[in-house]
C-alpha cells in the first residue's frame, strides 16, 4: 500500500496547493523523498496547443521531481470548471486509467506521495465517479483543508463525516487563511470548536501568505504543523 496523503478541501480555493506543498517539505524532514501529483486540474493556461498546469507544475517543483509534468497532471482542461462539464465541454475524457497508471510509477519511486484533489470530495470526475472515488481507489488517507470564517463549521464536518462514512481514512483538518484574516468572531472560535467536535484531530492552522514563498511555506510547516500526526502515516 503506497504511503502519503490525498489533499481534499471542504470547497474550491481553500489553499490545497499550499498546504499540499507544505505536507511534500514535512516529509523530508523525516528523511522521505516525496512526490506530488495534481491528476487533475482545470483551468490552466495555454501555451500554444499546450495546457499548463499551474498547481501541478508548483507541486513539481515543490517534490523537486524530474519527471514530465504530463504524470504529475495527466488530465489538463482550460475550461475553469469541475471535470464532468469541462471534459463535456472540451469534448475530451478523463482517463482514470491514465492517473492509475502515473500513481502505480510514482509510488514505486518515490517514498510517498502527495495528491491533491480537485475540490471538494463530491465534484464529479465522470459521471457516477466523483473526487471521493478517486481518493479511495488511490488508497492515501485523507487531509481536509477547510477555510478559517463563517460556514467552515459545517462544511469540515460534512465532509469529514461523509469520507469516515464512505470507509475512508481520515488523517485530520487543516485551516488554511487562503485570504486575509477578518478578525470575526467566527474565526476566532471555529478552530477550538472543530478540535472538541470534529472525529479527526485539526493538526494544523496556517496563517496568510501575502508572498507564497519557499521560506514562508517552511516557517508554516515548523510552527503551524503538527508533524507528529503526518508521521504516523509515513
Amino acid at each position: 500500500m503506497p504511503k502519503g496523503f490525498f489533499v481534499t478541501g471542504t470547497d474550491t480555493g481553500v489553499g490545497k496547493t499550499i498546504v499540499a506543498g507544505a505536507i511534500i517539505r514535512a516529509m523530508r524532514r523525516f528523511g522521505l523523498r516525496g512526490g506530488a501529483m495534481k491528476p487533475i486540474e482545470s483551468g490552466c493556461g495555454r501555451e500554444g496547443d499546450l495546457l499548463i498546469p499551474f498547481d501541478g507544475m508548483s507541486l513539481k517543483q515543490a517534490s523537486h521531481m524530474d519527471d514530465l509534468i504530463t504524470m504529475v497532471t495527466p488530465c489538463c482542461f482550460e475550461a475553469p470548471l469541475a471535470p464532468l462539464p469541462a471534459s463535456e465541454t472540451e469534448m475530451r475524457k478523463v482517463s482514470i486509467p491514465a492517473i492509475r497508471n502515473a500513481f502505480s510509477k510514482l509510488s514505486a519511486k518515490y517514498d510517498a506521495m502527495v495528491v491533491e484533489g480537485i475540490g471538494g470530495l463530491l465534484v464529479p470526475i465522470k459521471k457516477n465517479y466523483a473526487v471521493i472515488d478517486l481518493a479511495s481507489d488511490l488508497g492515501l488517507p485523507l487531509i481536509v483543508v477547510a477555510k478559517p470564517g463563517l460556514g467552515t463549521i459545517n462544511h469540515t464536518m460534512l465532509t469529514v463525516k461523509y469520507a469516515l462514512k464512505e470507509g475512508l481514512d481520515v488523517a485530520g483538518v487543516i485551516i488554511n487563511y487562503s485570504m486575509p484574516p477578518e478578525n470575526t468572531p467566527s474565526e476566532k472560535t471555529n478552530a477550538q470548536v472543530l478540535e472538541r467536535i470534529c472525529p479527526v484531530p485539526v493538526i494544523g492552522i496556517f496563517p496568510y501568505m501575502k508572498n507564497v514563498t519557499d521560506e514562508a511555506i517552511e516557517k508554516a510547516v515548523t510552527k503551524n504543523l503538527n508533524l507528529d500526526v503526518l508521521r504516523k502515516y509515513l
